[in-house]
């Protein structure tokens, strides 16, 4: 199989869909990959070192979408991407159709058929998504510690306090993959951190693993409306496989918390947990509503390319490896894990997650029983 790897195109976005040592798998095993020139440059890959292990370096996109089977990517491909995919090809790559029914529209007029990371399951998790959650879940620590510096807009709040000072209060939405991580960075910042989720289970999970370096609570909103009050850096780390998150901090909860307090809001690839979070860049990371700083880039896990680009090809090639060569139709059919991740196909949509979100009609999945 023809396997395509074009460069990143969204804004500060330096991560690469392969590795060379990925690339050398799939070249063993017999299957040709092209790389576009320069796709892994921003993370210290030359196109030399794609070519030792046997690639083709290919100098445009263009060419990339045209000659290969299966393209695989890291972000959802941007509208001029789109125009370049046709029926019968395969995408593999983060989609989050759920919030972008441009998006969902142009890759049902492509006619390609989409598997994203984002819904693939496995043993009740989801493997694709699982490693750059951690790496947002650790991030957001680090970033909400920068915003709530006075220069940068916030409160002029130190995250762990000195001694005779208390420490700035963390609030954590959502205690799944990305909460978790969130919380073991808080909590070793020694910050005052509260996770708050509605998975009894979950909490009990948490209470064990940090013991009183954590307090934890039930989700409602009553709670929500509480916790913020006090709250120096909100997390939101919601998550609902393929569906938009849900809204969790309404407009009128931004009116009862501390002018430059933070938000840091993880789900926004879903569409965002606060009521006020619209998508930003790394190039202007935050914006400001009713005196408190809201940090939503969409791409968090670009600003540490490197380190993400290693934990997602690590998830990644195993599923490459299983479209190269069986098929993407026999793949699925294998593994019903994987099927899960089947997102477009033939201009229909195919996940009832996505198709409810953007209100559009559910496509049967494509593929048989095994």
């Amino acid at each position: 199989m023809r396997i395509g790897v074009p460069s990143e195109i969204k804004v500060h976005e330096y991560r690469v869909g392969l590795v060379p040592a990925g690339v050398r798998e799939l070249t063993g095993a017999g299957h040709e990959v092209l790389i576009q020139s320069g796709a892994g440059r921003g993370i210290g890959f030359t196109d030399a070192a794609y070519q030792e292990v046997g690639a083709r370096i290919l100098p445009d996109a263009a060419a990339v979408f045209s000659a290969a089977d299966l393209i695989v990517k890291v972000k959802e491909p941007q509208l001029a991407e789109c125009a370049l995919l046709r029926p019968g090809q395969v995408l593999f790559t983060y989609l989050h159709l759920a919030p972008d029914p441009e998006q969902a529209r142009a890759l049902m007029k492509s006619g390609v058929t989409a598997i994203a990371y984002e819904t693939v399951t496995h043993d009740g998790g989801l493997p694709l998504l699982t490693p750059m959650s951690e790496v947002a879940g650790r991030m957001s620590v680090q970033v909400g510690a920068s915003c709530l510096q006075k220069a940068h807009g916030g409160s002029g709040v130190l995250l762990g306090g000195v001694p005779g000072v208390l420490p700035a209060k963390v609030l954590i939405l959502g205690g799944g993959v990305a909460g978790t991580h969130a919380a073991q960075m808080a909590v070793g910042m020694h910050a005052d951190v509260t996770v708050v989720d509605r998975s009894l289970g979950r909490l009990r999970q948490l209470s064990e693993q940090f013991g009183s370096a954590l307090r934890t609570a039930y989700s409602t909103t009553a709670t929500i409306e509480r916790l913020i009050k006090e709250a120096d850096l909100v997390i939101g780390a919601v998550l609902i496989a393929g569906a938009s998150a849900p809204k969790l901090v309404t407009r009128a909860m931004l009116a009862s918390m501390q002018a430059g307090s933070v938000l840091v809001d993880i789900a926004i690839d879903q569409g965002g947990c606060f009521e006020t979070s619209r998508a930003t860049t790394h190039a202007e990371p935050t914006f400001v509503v009713d005196g408190v700083v809201h940090y939503c880039v969409a791409n968090m896990p670009g600003a540490v390319a490197r380190t993400s680009t290693f934990a997602l090809t690590n998830a990644t090639l195993p599923y490459v490896r299983q479209i190269a060569d069986l098929g993407w139709q026999e793949a699925l059919r294998r593994d019903a894990g994987f099927a899960a991740g089947l997102n477009v196909h033939a201009g229909g949509i195919t996940h009832a997650a996505v198709a409810e979100s953007l209100g559009l009609p559910l496509m049967p999945m494509p593929i048989g029983s095994s």
